[in-house]
């Protein structure tokens, strides 16, 4: 008699604490579980946006593979990501104050910027690897002074890359965009859905 072996459950691990990147993820439709990450985000001054955002996103999801209890049954699929803006070829994090969300506000007030954002994905059984990124360009409308410390004053930049968010109050900020809304939002879940094929997820 031929004994067959079932294939184990696959579970996706969000290295992450965003509650944006916990929607996204969530649209895939497979068990999620989320354990943020710890690791450190500081980057050379030289690296651009591309590797940025690509070396801090596997650096959570190997942050998080070492913290992480196995279990025989399942297949567990840790993915990290990260999201810059990027203006000129200079990349902007969060925001440290509401100065700081100021001064990134009056730069991109008016311009076109890129947002960058990296998705690794690390298989925690045997640390299988992918790594990729998507860019999407934005234009912002022009903003006055007082329009600019109004949104500042919500407190809804300090926690975003560029000090503003496309999927709240920020959207009145944005004119156009051109390439994935997701990728701005902060998780690009099409081109997760395609990196998980290497593991033999198929979504849908």
């Amino acid at each position: 008699m031929t004994l067959s072996v079932q294939p184990a459950k696959v579970e996706l691990v969000l290295a992450s604490s965003s509650p944006r990147r916990q929607e996204l993820i969530a649209l895939l439709g497979l068990p999620v579980r989320i354990r943020p990450s710890g690791a450190p985000e500081d980057t050379p001054d030289d690296w651009p946006p591309a590797k940025i955002v690509e070396e801090l996103s596997l650096r959570k999801a190997l942050s998080v593979r070492e913290e992480l209890t196995l279990d025989p049954g399942v297949s567990s699929i840790i993915v990290g990501s990260d999201t810059i803006v990027v203006l000129n070829g200079q990349a902007m994090g969060k925001p440290s104050d509401g100065q700081d969300a100021e001064r990134m506000l009056r730069k991109l007030a008016g311009t076109t910027h890129e947002v960058y954002t990296g998705v690794s994905c690390v298989r925690a059984s045997d640390g299988l690897t992918v790594t990729s990124h998507r860019v999407t360009k934005v234009r912002m409308r022009e903003l006055s002074e007082d329009q600019i410390g109004r949104y500042v004053a919500t407190g809804e930049p300090m926690d975003k890359a560029g000090a503003y968010g496309i999927q709240e109050i920020g959207s009145v900020l944005v004119e156009s965009i051109e390439g994935d809304y997701f990728n701005v939002v902060g998780l690009p879940v099409s081109l997760l859905a395609v990196m998980l094929e290497r593991f033999e997820v198929r979504i849908p």
